[in-house]
């Protein structure tokens, strides 16, 4: 791209991801503006965001769509960044109705993954806001996949958020026994499968020396507890929510990650301990299988349900230093290939860029 992105309007919910993105692509662009349900950061806030509109994203929120429509006629963008095809991008399409400011529309993963199968009001509600996007990005070709069948003929660029940086090299001696889960604390993760799986290896014995750290917070935080209570666990260590510098020693000193959700598409967490060189243990998803091979670079568990042997072949791989030095060395050159921020950034400037330059 030769030139800066004069004015880029960014509609998306108040999520670290907005945030990450605001900060990635502000070097690309002259000015900066945020339709958005809640408020950036102080610390997270780019120096070039001019301005800010609070908005209610929900469905019920019938005036949003006329409120954007006149934001945008106020701030005249070059092109409108749509993040998740859900609600956000179906108040964004109608705002852009009749308008020739080009919308670029992010898919997230649940929004194209999970929402359609809700009910045919929430497939058509999809499928039209895929529909009214000049070009639409995935971060996994199991979605793009996705995003075709329910959109049919559109241009669809393959580009994730990416980790910041590619961390130093692991020193594989020097890590912990012991295994990252990291994910939200909602059903969708699953952390109760992995407890479940813990508890038939605290009963095995074979791994005595090894434990389970679960990172995160959500809503089912206090029944996890209760959970691992119940079932005598020993070697648990709930670590709550952290930051990012504590979730980087996490990483660090683990020897796997355990991520098991029933819907996935490329998630930044798989990349951070990839590139921090743990054995990436995960459900068995399409977006998973394009960044991990069963048996090469991490495991793959067919059935969640039955997760204690799985974890037992995980922990027995990685207990190998020179078969798990082996594994971190292939899986940050995948992510230094494919998954850092500042190239991946650059791929969206680009692609806003020519969206602007169709601008009629």
């Amino acid at each position: 791209m030769t030139e800066k992105i004069a004015r880029l309007l960014v509609a998306g919910s108040a999520s670290i991801h907005t945030w990450r993105f605001l900060s990635g692509i502000a070097p690309f662009v002259d000015e900066l503006y945020l339709a958005c349900n809640g408020e950036v950061p102080a610390d997270k806030r780019p120096a070039n965001l001019k301005g800010e509109l609070p908005v209610d994203f929900s469905l019920k929120a019938l005036s949003t769509a006329g409120r954007l429509k006149s934001w945008i006629a106020e701030v005249k963008p070059d092109v409108v960044h749509v993040h998740q095809a859900n609600s956000v991008a179906w108040h964004a399409r109608r705002a852009l109705a009749g308008s020739s400011i080009p919308m670029l529309l992010t898919a997230w993963g649940s929004d194209v993954l999970l929402l359609p199968d809700q009910n045919p009001l929430m497939r058509a509600m999809v499928r039209g806001n895929l529909k009214a996007a000049a070009a639409i990005t995935s971060d996994s070709l199991y979605m793009a996949a996705k995003i075709r069948e329910l959109a049919g003929d559109c241009r669809i660029a393959l580009l994730n958020y990416g980790i910041d940086a590619l961390p130093p090299a692991p020193v594989v001696g020097a890590k912990k026994k012991q295994l990252l889960s990291c994910r939200l604390h909602k059903p969708l993760y699953r952390i109760d499968a992995i407890l479940n799986g813990w508890a038939e290896v605290e009963d095995g014995g074979r791994f005595a020396d090894w434990n389970l750290v679960v990172a995160a917070s959500g809503g089912e935080t206090e029944n996890l507890k209760r959970q691992a209570a119940s079932l005598g666990l020993k070697r648990v260590e709930f670590a709550g929510f952290v930051d990012s510098a504590t979730l980087g020693r996490l990483y660090e000193e683990s020897r796997v990650f355990v991520s098991v959700p029933r819907s996935d598409a490329t998630s930044i967490s798989l990349l951070e301990a990839m590139g921090h060189g743990c054995l990436p243990l995960l459900s068995n998803l399409p977006a998973n299988g394009e960044w991990a091979i069963d048996g090469l670079n991490g495991v793959i568990a067919e059935d969640v349900g039955r997760l204690g042997p799985e974890l037992c072949r995980a922990m027995a791989l990685a207990e190998d230093d020179e078969a798990l030095g082996r594994i971190a060395e292939m899986n940050r050159g995948l992510v230094e290939a494919k998954a850092l921020h500042r190239a991946n950034m650059a791929g969206f400037a680009d692609l806003i860029g020519e969206l602007a330059a169709q601008k009629v």
